[in-house]
């Protein structure tokens, strides 16, 4: 009777056989060469950097601090020979700071001949940055029991959340002095949103009953560390900075284009093209 050999192979080379034509069954087992082990040790990294997660917008914010008004965002405004110094000053790790600098390198927004940490092609940084924030953040629309002084009952909400909540989208336009349009309900960005404790501060949330034009809305901030770190505080209520403020009306249905195009040519035209 014929009796065919067989063997086992794994991912790193090494095998094992068996060999049993006519004759005892006899078993081979097979090393891998250390040229080999070598070339499956220094197999390429696939690592994806995603340009616009939220610690990376932070860091484009401090990039282009420099060239934005004080007042439309908190951040500091200093130029960065090193990817050290470029990382103390947003607070983050060494390695987040080099992981940021590196795509950007790849991908041709930094420039090689500067002294220092220098963003170019700044238009399209912008328009993908815009792109990558196309999703929908989870909103609550809220009621407030008096009618009067609502945007006061508002800023005093926004005060109580120990900096976790600021004015956004349209709110925030007006505050930083560059709004155009009117008519939309104030926005309130926060981290998550509330489960608890609304009641108690006399606000009543309509997710259960939707009828009529909420009072205000609270919506879940898509980016929170980019958005808390940069806020500034206008007038004593917190709200979110310009950049912050252009990629969250973007692409709101109610006029949100004409808002974010009015931001564009008011501010960051100026720092797209610095």
């Amino acid at each position: 009777m014929h009796r065919a050999g067989a063997g086992i192979v794994s991912a790193d080379g090494s095998s094992v056989w068996r060999h049993a034509a006519n004759g005892p069954v006899a078993i081979h087992e097979a090393v891998p060469s250390s040229r080999h082990r070598h070339r499956l040790h220094k197999a390429p990294s696939t690592e994806v950097v995603n340009l616009f997660s939220d610690l990376h917008q932070w860091m484009l914010k401090i990039l282009l601090a420099p060239d934005i008004p004080e007042g439309l965002l908190n951040a500091p405004r200093s130029r960065y020979r090193t990817g050290a110094e470029f990382a103390a000053a947003a607070q983050v790790s060494t390695m987040s700071a080099s992981r940021l600098l590196k795509q950007l390198q790849s991908e041709r927004f930094l420039d090689d001949s500067a002294s220092h940490i220098a963003l170019v092609r700044r238009e399209e940084l912008f328009m993908r940055w815009r792109a990558a924030g196309l999703r929908t953040c989870p909103e609550m629309p809220m009621r407030l029991p008096l009618k009067a002084n609502t945007l006061q009952q508002i800023f005093q909400f926004v005060g109580k959340q120990d900096g976790q909540a600021c004015m956004g989208l349209f709110a925030a336009a007006d505050r930083l002095g560059i709004g155009h349009v009117s008519g939309v309900p104030p926005y309130v960005c926060m981290p998550r949103l509330p489960r608890e404790g609304i009641a108690s501060q006399g606000m009543e949330s309509m997710v259960a009953f939707p009828e009529g034009v909420p009072d205000f809305i609270i919506r879940q901030a898509s980016s929170p560390r980019s958005t808390f770190r940069g806020a500034v505080h206008r007038n004593g209520t917190l709200c979110t900075d310009v950049i912050q403020t252009w990629l969250d009306v973007s692409n709101h249905p109610s006029r949100g284009e004409e808002q974010a195009d009015h931001i564009y040519r008011q501010v960051l035209r100026k720092v797209m093209d610095a």
